[in-house]
């Protein structure tokens, strides 16, 4: 029997305000995984209201007391590993070992929480005032919105959570609809066994179809003070837009066209090892993925080769089968918009050298694609992929491969594979990325490390101290502790 979960309001678990669910469907078999409450503009305000309630108590919450309830749920998702890896492989087809990262990934992240509490929040500045201290401080900023995706789930729903809480924000979460479970439901869950008090985080799941108006309603809230949201650069287009248009700052973090440079002296197969993984993990679906290899000519050939064949040794089919390397992408749509990008390069003259875009078996899994020979007037040479789908590109030089690296509207992250360090390091300074990484391919997050991009791949910071004053305002606050201040009418 399918799962049924409600919402979770002020700490209780309960149904939507119009009593109707939505089936969270698993894209392997295509069985109903579970039914969730699907809320509605009223269930958003009862979880303002909720989260609005909460805030000043839990913004007053001890440091010490705040700390062990982050700590106490790093221990519970570690502890739960087991399970987070069956609801990833049930709700969005994701392989072990991705699941498995997703809750080691998800505890650090709460650990560098735990840490953030008690974090300096604050500095002494000068004043030319007689008797005054004058200081700055960061504070938390109210309730905060957080709107989560399905892709990474654990990861990134709990890092649209856990800082935000740490620095005495309450939130109201608004998982993916393709993922409520792992990208809300589940983590509201730990974080409550570990202690969270109630109102502080709040999760309203909702029907595909009533989105737009949900998230509409969270942002206009004039109790809400913040949005961040993680997904595609479409929707975070209108939801930067709206957040704007209510004055409230956002942190968004999008898409990317992520490119892997491979200079004239790389090691070849330590480079074909650092592409197949950073195409093709989760079936490239993670907003890091490489979407783009750019080959200098003397390796092209070979480099293409050798990845066509370890791309053919990858193991595809049924995600519970820890055997199983790429599994299938997230629903059909994605996979026919996935297919509708190959098909348009092929027509227009790209060739595969491995995959053909097709699908096998569910209409959600294919195989890896290979493609060369990618021009500009192909959808693939800009829209972002997104699924198990990368491209080769030859260059002549490091200047063309850094000017065909920028060609795109996104800029989240690269890499660089070379033996010379200080070629690398000249190639990744003029690179248009929030990231880069030399030598290594372009996935990598570390909880204490600024994340997020540049150009289209949005604006703000998680993580580290970027992430704290992301999440908190600056206030100056002044006392006259010696004398009295002189007014001269």
């Amino acid at each position: 029997m399918p799962t049924t979960r409600g919402l979770i309001i002020d700490g209780t678990e309960v149904p939507a305000s119009s009593a109707r669910t939505t089936p969270d469907i698993n894209p392997w078999t295509g069985d109903v995984h579970a039914q969730v409450a699907a809320g509605t503009v009223q269930d958003v305000r009862r979880a303002v209201d909720a989260a609005d309630a909460a805030f000043e108590r839990w913004a007053a919450t001890k440091p010490a007391t705040r700390r062990q309830i982050f700590l106490k749920a790093a221990e519970l998702m570690v502890s739960r590993t087991d399970d987070i890896v069956r609801t990833m492989a049930e709700e969005v087809g994701a392989t072990a070992p991705w699941a498995a990262f997703n809750a080691r990934l998800g505890a650090d992240i709460l650990l560098e929480a735990a840490a953030a509490v008690s974090q300096p929040a604050g500095q002494v500045l000068a004043t030319n005032a007689d008797g005054v201290i004058s200081t700055q401080v960061r504070v938390p900023k109210g309730v905060v919105a957080a709107i989560s995706p399905w892709n990474a789930p654990v990861i990134l729903g709990v890092r649209a959570v856990a800082l935000p809480l740490a620095v005495g924000n309450t939130v109201v979460m608004k998982p993916s609809e393709d993922a409520p479970l792992a990208c809300g439901l589940l983590i509201a869950d730990i974080l409550h066994e570990a202690g969270l008090p109630a109102g502080v985080l709040n999760v309203v799941t909702n029907d595909r179809a009533d989105a737009a108006e949900v998230v509409s309603a969270l942002i206009a809230d004039a109790r809400v003070r913040m949005v961040n949201f993680t997904g595609s650069t479409e929707v975070g287009r209108a939801v930067g837009v709206q957040a704007a248009q209510h004055l409230k700052p956002a942190v968004l973090e999008l898409g990317g066209k992520n490119a892997l440079v491979v200079l004239e002296d790389a090691d070849l197969d330590y480079a074909v090892d650092a592409a197949v993984f950073g195409s093709f993990m989760n079936s490239g679906q993670i907003c890091m993925c490489l979407d783009r290899l750019i080959v200098h000519r003397s390796l092209a050939e070979a480099f293409t080769a050798k990845l066509a064949a370890r791309v053919a040794e990858l193991n595809c089919g049924d995600p519970a089968d820890p055997a199983v390397a790429v599994g299938p992408v997230v629903n059909s749509r994605a996979a026919q918009r996935i297919t509708a990008l190959v098909e348009d390069a092929v027509a227009k003259g790209a060739t595969l050298a491995a995959g053909t875009g097709r699908t096998e078996g569910p209409d959600t899994l294919i195989r890896p694609v290979v493609l060369t020979g990618v021009t500009q007037d192909m959808k693939i040479y800009y829209d972002e992929t997104f699924g198990p789908v990368t491209v080769v590109h030859v260059v002549d030089s490091p200047d063309e491969a850094v000017a065909l690296a920028n060609d795109t509207p996104y800029g989240l992250t690269a890499g660089v594979i070379t033996e010379d360090l200080a070629a690398g390091l000249d190639v990744a300074a003029r690179l248009r990325t929030g990231i880069v990484h030399i030598n290594d391919q372009s996935i990598a997050d570390e909880p204490q490390a600024p994340f997020g991009g540049v150009k289209d791949s949005g604006y703000g910071r998680f993580g580290g101290q970027a992430g704290v004053e992301a999440f908190t305002d600056t206030r100056w606050v002044t006392a006259q502790v010696r004398g009295r201040a002189h007014f001269p009418i």
